[in-house]
C-alpha cells in the first residue's frame, strides 16, 4: 500500500498499466465558445488569448506533437506508455468528423495507451459522447471537464459562461456512457473563501466523478483578472493559505478519487502574480507539510453519502 497521503495520477496509471505512464499535452488548434463570440462574453477573466495553452505549436500535427512529447518523457521520466491529452481550449468543440480524425490520429501513434479530453461541460452532446464511448470500449478514456467552482455566483463573477447545473448534466450524460470524468477546480477565485472552496470539494466527493484536478488561480498579464488585480480588486492567496486549503480539500475527497494535480504551471513570461506560483516543487512540499501538520490525508474528512 502507498504511504502517500493522497492518490495521485502516477499511482493510478501505474496500477492500471503496470509501468510508468506519462500524459502528453496537445494543442489541436481548436477554440472555445467563450472566446470565439458564440457566447458573447469574451472569455473567463483569468484566460488570455492563449487559453489553457500547452506551449505546443498547433502548426505541428498531433502525431508530431506526440512523438516529440514521447521522446522527452522517455528521457526525463523513463515512461513506457503515454496518454494523449487534448488540453488546449475545448477539445469537443469542433465538427464530429474532425474530432474523430484527431482522436484516431492520436491513438494510431505507437505506445499511446489512452485519451484525456479537456473541454467545457457545455461543449458535449450525445454524438460526441457516443464517439468517445466507442473509443473507451477499446482503450482508456477520461473526460476532463472545467468546473472551477460549484457556486453559480462565482461562475458568473469569473465570466465562465455556464452554470453548475450544466456541469452536473454533463456528468450524468457522460457517466451513462461509461466514460470516466476528471473535474477541474480552481482555488482562490474572486469572492470565495475557504468555506466555499471546501463546499466544492464536498460536492465533487458526493458525485460520480473519478478524478479531480486542483489549480491555483494566478494572474496572467493582459487578462480581465490582471486589470482587477492592478486596481486592487483582487488579492492572490499566499502559499501557506493555499497549501492549507488544498490539504483540507483533499481530506474531503473519497480515498479512491484520483488527484491529477495539486497546483498549476503558469508560463513564466505571462505571470503577473503570485510569483511563488512558479515554484512548483516548493508548492507541492508546502501541501505535503500542511497535510502532515494537520494530520490529514485523502478521505479523512470524507462523509460517504453526503
Amino acid at each position: 500500500m502507498s504511504s502517500s497521503p493522497y492518490f495521485d495520477l502516477n499511482q493510478a496509471l501505474r496500477q492500471r498499466f503496470g509501468c510508468r505512464v506519462q500524459k502528453i499535452s496537445l494543442d489541436a488548434g481548436l477554440t472555445c465558445p467563450n472566446r470565439d463570440g458564440s457566447l458573447g462574453r469574451g472569455g473567463c477573466i483569468y484566460c488570455n488569448t492563449r487559453g489553457s495553452g500547452t506551449g505546443a505549436w498547433p502548426s505541428q500535427s498531433i502525431t508530431e506533437q506526440l512523438e516529440a512529447g514521447k521522446a522527452f518523457a522517455r528521457r526525463r521520466y523513463k515512461a513506457e506508455k503515454f496518454i494523449a491529452y487534448f488540453q488546449s481550449y475545448s477539445n469537443t468543440y469542433a465538427p464530429l468528423e474532425k474530432l474523430r480524425h484527431l482522436y484516431e490520429e492520436a491513438l494510431a501513434v505507437p505506445d499511446i495507451a489512452g485519451l484525456a479530453v479537456g473541454t467545457r461541460p457545455d461543449c458535449v452532446d450525445d454524438a460526441v459522447l457516443d464517439l468517445l464511448a466507442g473509443i473507451s470500449g477499446k482503450t482508456w478514456v477520461t473526460m476532463e471537464y472545467g468546473l472551477q467552482s460549484i457556486h453559480d455566483t462565482t461562475l458568473e463573477r469569473i465570466n465562465r459562461g455556464h452554470t453548475s447545473g450544466i456541469f452536473w448534466d454533463a456528468v450524468e450524460k457522460t457517466r451513462k456512457k461509461g466514460i470516466d470524468i476528471c473535474a477541474h477546480v480552481i482555488l482562490g477565485l474572486p469572492g470565495e473563501g475557504r468555506k466555499e472552496m471546501l463546499e466544492t470539494a464536498e460536492a465533487l466527493a458526493a458525485a460520480d466523478i473519478q478524478a479531480v484536478k486542483i489549480h491555483l488561480l494566478y494572474v496572467i498579464r493582459g487578462t480581465a483578472l490582471h486589470r482587477l488585480y492592478e486596481e486592487d480588486g483582487y488579492r492572490c492567496m499566499n502559499r501557506e493559505n493555499y497549501a492549507e486549503t488544498v490539504a483540507e480539500f483533499i481530506s474531503r475527497l473519497p480515498p479512491g478519487m484520483i488527484i491529477h494535480r495539486l497546483t498549476g504551471d503558469p508560463h513564466p513570461e505571462e505571470l503577473a502574480a503570485p510569483l511563488w506560483a512558479l515554484e512548483k516543487q516548493a508548492n507541492l512540499q508546502a501541501v505535503r507539510d500542511a497535510l502532515r501538520k494537520r494530520n490529514l490525508w485523502q478521505g479523512k474528512n470524507w462523509k460517504m453519502g453526503r
